[in-house]
């Protein structure tokens, strides 16, 4: 609705309860413009929407996908999209990313934990909820500062200025932006997966990531020790998401199946069997197995048949059973398929190293039987990004015949070489890698997992260096607060950013004349106006 119409309904409103007193009716409508999103299902709509829109538009140019980073806190989040607003005008096909990573290592009251699914599972949703509290207030403190301006148009006869910023009101561009969060393995059975989606959906999220991964076994996808479970029970935990979107309204919700497959060489079940053939019979054809002659079998084994041989899957002191080596790209490929074909929207394969045409081997397959088939991919810091792509180049150079003999390929990673011919091409191909993967392998969503946790790490430690060292205050004021002058990051305000304004004018609405507000000319934050 529009600010005029709003402020019209708001009058009607007051004029039939003549018991408000002080209730006015720009307050009111300025009020209900900063709460465009009420509870978190109406985002999860909203946003639900934004990505169907997005993939059907990549289906037509792969040139047209999508990107996130992670974020570990609702601030954090709300700073990127900020930025994204500040820098490029729009949001358009940006989102952020919930990572159950920084999760564990962030947010959990046990402190630092690996990524194995130990932290405390409502943590997830709650931080969704934190996430988008932060946007919905980005949103808040973007209009109040359109308001103001208004009144300060208003207050000085300027009609066409004050018109001009209503218009600027109507055709605001929130901050709330899809959120992919990661639900891990889902924390359990399958209810349990069903009862954390609902949390996450209703605390906003429209798009759920689950990886096939055994929920006790849980590990980080770029670790050793995975274990992945039989089809059916994947299939169980992708219905449950389904039916929790379904259950809260978000009929268009999104779930984005991860196989961990490639990196994962056990098993915890065998799968079930009905027929030679049926899913479970391929899933259980990948095992490492030894044929047993007839009366060679002992106490305590497992035993299984193909066709007329009865096969001994081999099976570690765990009590897991070891797939075949080199079997994990088959074993992706029949997961995804599979996935596809049972509700999944989108699909993860998570890789040891950034190679597209690994990825795009996997997806061409993939893609023989769902020609629409989508990834999201992890752009991930658990990759050495520069070493990978310069061995790459080296490689591509020797099979070309190219003189490689003043590189070292195991020190690549070297600064010596960063001057190179064969650094800048590795750099160039480094820049263009989501654009030439979407290209070519299928991927609709580019993210980075952890940015945020290495970028935090890095502007603490630059900071540290140098005000603990000679620069002393100079090096906060040189490195940070001139820079955010400078850039026009808005946090220099930090009042501001904290609301500080926002409970100012809610003061004025409230007390009207009697509002003690903050920012009078004693505000040192004046010192940041020019």
């Amino acid at each position: 609705m529009s600010y005029q119409t709003l402020v019209g309904e708001a009058d009607k409103l007051i004029e039939e309860n003549q018991n408000w007193t002080g209730i006015t009716p720009e307050a009111v409508a300025r009020m209900r413009l900063q709460n465009r999103f009420r509870t978190g299902l109406d985002i999860a709509r909203y946003t639900a929407k934004i990505m169907r829109k997005d993939m059907a538009a990549y289906d037509q140019d792969p040139g047209k996908y999508t990107q996130s980073l992670g974020c570990w806190h609702g601030f954090i989040g709300q700073q990127k999209v900020i930025s994204l607003k500040k820098h490029f005008g729009s949001t358009e096909r940006r989102y952020l990313y919930l990572s159950g990573w920084m999760v564990a290592a962030l947010r959990s009251e046990f402190g630092p934990l690996p990524d194995q699914s130990m932290h405390e599972k409502t943590s997830v949703p709650a931080l969704v909820e934190e996430l988008y509290t932060f946007l919905r207030q980005a949103d808040s403190r973007e209009l109040a500062m359109l308001f103001r301006d208004i009144d300060k148009a208003r207050a000085a006869g300027d009609r066409a200025r004050e018109a001009q910023l209503q218009r600027q009101v109507d055709n605001h561009q929130t901050h709330v932006v899809p959120i992919i969060a990661d639900i891990d393995a889902g924390f359990g059975n399958a209810e349990a997966t069903y009862l954390l989606a609902k949390k996450m959906i209703e605390a906003g999220a429209c798009a759920l990531q689950i990886e096939n991964q055994v929920s006790d076994e849980k590990q980080c996808g770029h670790q050793d020790g995975k274990v992945t479970v039989p089809h059916e029970d994947f299939v169980a935990k992708i219905r449950a998401c389904r039916y929790a979107f379904l259950e809260l309204g978000i009929d268009d919700g999104i779930i984005v199946a991860r196989t961990d497959s490639l990196g994962a060489g056990l098993t915890k079940q065998i799968a079930f069997s009905a027929s030679e053939g049926d899913i479970g019979d391929q899933y259980n054809s990948f095992l490492d197995c030894d044929e047993v002659a007839q009366g060679e079998h002992t106490n305590g084994e497992v035993l299984i048949t193909r066709g007329a041989k009865v096969l001994r899957p081999k099976r570690l002191r765990s009590n897991l059973f070891r797939f075949r080596e080199g079997t994990g790209a088959d074993r992706c490929v029949l997961d995804c398929i599979n996935a596809l074909q049972n509700g999944a929207d989108l699909l993860w394969i998570e890789t040891e190293k950034p190679h597209i045409e690994q990825i795009a081997g996997m997806v061409d397959r993939i893609r023989d039987v769902i020609p629409n088939a989508k990834l999201v991919y992890n752009n991930s810091p658990s990759f050495n990004w520069t070493l990978n792509f310069r061995q790459q180049v080296f490689d591509a150079w020797k099979e070309l015949g190219v003189d490689v003999s003043g590189y070292d390929r195991a020190k690549l990673m070297a600064e010596d070489y960063d001057s190179t011919p064969l650094a800048a091409e590795a750099d160039e191909k480094i820049r263009t890698f989501q654009r030439d993967a979407s290209q070519r392998a299928g991927i609709f969503h580019h993210l980075i997992t952890l940015p945020t946790y290495h970028t935090a790490a890095l502007s603490t430690d630059n900071l540290a260096k140098e005000y603990f060292g000679d620069q002393a205050m100079l090096g906060y004021v040189a490195n940070v607060q001139r820079k955010e002058i400078r850039q026009g990051i808005a946090c220099v305000k930090h009042q501001n950013m904290s609301g500080s304004d926002l409970g100012d004018d809610h003061k004025e609405y409230f007390s009207g004349e009697a509002a003690l507000k903050a920012a009078g000319e004693h505000n040192t934050m004046n010192q940041f106006a020019a």
